[in-house]
């Protein structure tokens, strides 16, 4: 097995966090470097682009995190086999990955700015990948995304949605997803349940 080290804010959410969930679920072992904001305005002009995540395999920095996501699936089982079954995986974390991006630039306005930004979203295409997410887990049992069994697009969808309805992004209201999409909000809470799951985020609770 390679050494693994993956370096991402001190956050449960964003790019990285479905990688780190994936390798935690499947049991593989990996240097968690976690850092702040403040650390890392030191470090950007030593990572690819200038971003996190930045997964080291063997010392070698790979950028992408869709890419280490993919790997992470594969090395912790949670990717499928079957190319078809690949196939839909791959979509459902793409099209998570589209909603990202748009809703990336927000995070650098202030403001009023943001507030027309955000509702912007909100009103226009995130109810629409929200219900074009559900579609997809109802067509495929309603249970999860792929493969019939826990894969990496649930993990992407669940981090997804738990931010969603975090209370965290202001303007983007924490009953969107229930009011759009709820089969996506017992699918987050279906993932949450899944042992490996658990016991991760078990692990951030205060004593």
């Amino acid at each position: 097995m390679p050494q693994l080290k993956l370096s991402y804010f001190d956050m449960h959410g964003g790019r990285g966090e479905p990688v780190r969930l994936a390798l935690a679920v499947g049991g593989v072992a990996f240097e968690d470097h976690r850092l702040t904001f403040a650390e890392f305005g030191g470090l950007r002009k030593t990572v690819p682009f200038g971003q996190l995540p930045v997964l080291e395999i063997d010392g070698l920095a790979v950028t992408q995190s869709d890419a280490m996501l993919r790997y992470a699936g594969k090395l912790s089982n949670l990717y499928p086999a079957d190319a078809y079954q690949a196939l839909l995986c791959d979509e459902v974390s793409f099209v998570v990955e589209e909603a990202g991006i748009k809703m990336g630039p927000t995070f650098r306005m202030a403001g009023e700015e943001q507030k027309a930004a955000r509702l912007a979203l909100v009103n226009g295409s995130m109810p629409v990948y929200l219900a074009w997410l559900q579609k997809r887990l109802i067509a495929q049992g309603g249970e999860y995304f792929a493969d019939k069994r826990l894969t990496v697009a649930d993990l992407k969808v669940f981090i997804d949605v738990r931010s969603l309805n975090s209370g965290r992004w202001d303007h983007v209201p924490t009953d969107l997803v229930e009011r759009v999409a709820p089969a996506l909000n017992a699918h987050m809470q279906r993932v949450a349940e899944h042992p490996a799951v658990a016991a991760y985020y078990a692990k951030f609770k205060p004593a």
